[in-house]
């Protein structure tokens, strides 16, 4: 998907993603794009799709009455152009006997990080490439995960700390886990999960919290290991925007600065506002030995996935920093729309 090939998939048609198809020349009668996407382009026969309760990811298979060029595909799956092209369709809602295939191709979108929209058996796609929905299961599969090395890692906040890599046969991401403190056995560490956040960890972006929140809790747990001999765990998860990887939070971004909050921006491009892996961050811990934690965070939901996962949160640690003029909305959004508890 990230080169633009076509896929063929098993049981369904064959799908060509919109933003990266380098077959400049294809053409279709049908388009797929995520029920979200539908919705804030005010396709009024979508309404139905697009409202379902719970599911804005789900898939919508449009047609239009002539069938759709790049050049009528692009603005219909990216939100950076719909100031320059107000005005789409007609359209109408298409019924499909593929809707677990369709699923998993917005998945796979999400996945490789690009716009969820492909136009459905497109002339002059050029070679497909076959693909089948179980195939999503191995990009799932958190128990391929697997410790691959570890060593001393003395940082600002505790010179007493270890780096352990984690490694998957099923995709790329390696994550980290940072052990603050002797590890011991005989005691609950303080967890906290921390997704990649490139704009606020390493460039000091103000947009969001994220930097400070990392800063935060290493200091809380090196704090905790001095004064009671305990210890912690940072989880480093490379699942850049919530799971929508970086070039779509950027995407975002440039969405909140025309107004939007964070869910809506990331419902306009057709994409979940949470997609973050959390089945992978309890293998972690079940690899790390630590079943049983005291989890740094303001977020029930992270607590209740952690939970499903076999992980046993006996405690929930508040966290939360002070805002600034910059983070305002975004953090009000994640108390207003995500459920995040104040102190």
């Amino acid at each position: 998907m990230r080169h633009g090939w076509p896929l063929a998939f098993a049981g369904g048609p064959t799908l060509l993603p919109v933003e990266t198809t380098i077959a400049r020349g294809a053409t279709a009668p049908r388009m797929l794009i995520s029920a979200a996407r539908a919705a804030t382009l005010k396709l009024a026969n979508q309404r139905e799709a697009a409202q379902s309760p719970g599911v804005p990811h789900a898939p919508v298979l449009i047609a239009g009455g002539e069938d759709f060029t790049l050049s009528d595909a692009l603005p219909i799956a990216d939100p950076a152009l719909d100031l320059g092209n107000p005005l789409k369709g007609p359209f109408k809602a298409v019924s499909f006997a593929w809707p677990e295939v369709a699923a998993a191709a917005l998945e796979f979108a999400r996945i490789a990080g690009i716009l969820p929209a492909f136009l459905v058996d497109a002339e002059a796609a050029g070679e497909a490439l076959p693909v089948a929905v179980s195939d999503l299961a191995a990009y799932r599969d958190a128990g391929a995960l697997r410790i691959v090395t570890r060593a001393r890692l003395p940082v600002s906040a505790c010179e007493d700390a270890e780096i352990v890599a984690f490694r998957s046969d099923a995709d790329l991401r390696e994550h980290v886990a940072l052990i603050v403190g002797r590890q011991n056995g005989d005691r609950q560490p303080l967890v906290r999960l921390h997704s990649e956040c490139l704009t606020g960890d390493i460039l000091g972006s103000l947009k969001c919290d994220c930097g400070p929140q990392l800063d935060a809790a290493l200091h809380a747990m090196a704090a905790e290991a001095r004064a009671t001999g305990g210890w912690g765990v940072l989880l480093y998860m490379r699942q850049e925007g919530r799971g929508i990887g970086l070039i779509n939070k950027l995407r975002a971004y440039r969405l909140q600065d025309q107004g939007f909050d964070t869910v809506e921006a990331n419902q306009r491009l057709g994409l979940p506002d949470e997609a973050r892996d959390f089945p992978v961050a309890a293998r972690m811990l079940e690899l790390l030995g630590a079943t049983i934690i005291r989890l740094l965070t303001n977020n029930p939901a992270k607590v209740r996935a952690l939970e499903a996962a076999g992980i046993t949160v006996s405690e929930r640690v508040p966290h939360q920093l002070p805002e600034n003029p910059h983070n305002a909305r975004y953090l009000a959004t994640k108390r207003d729309r995500s459920g995040h508890l104040l102190i």
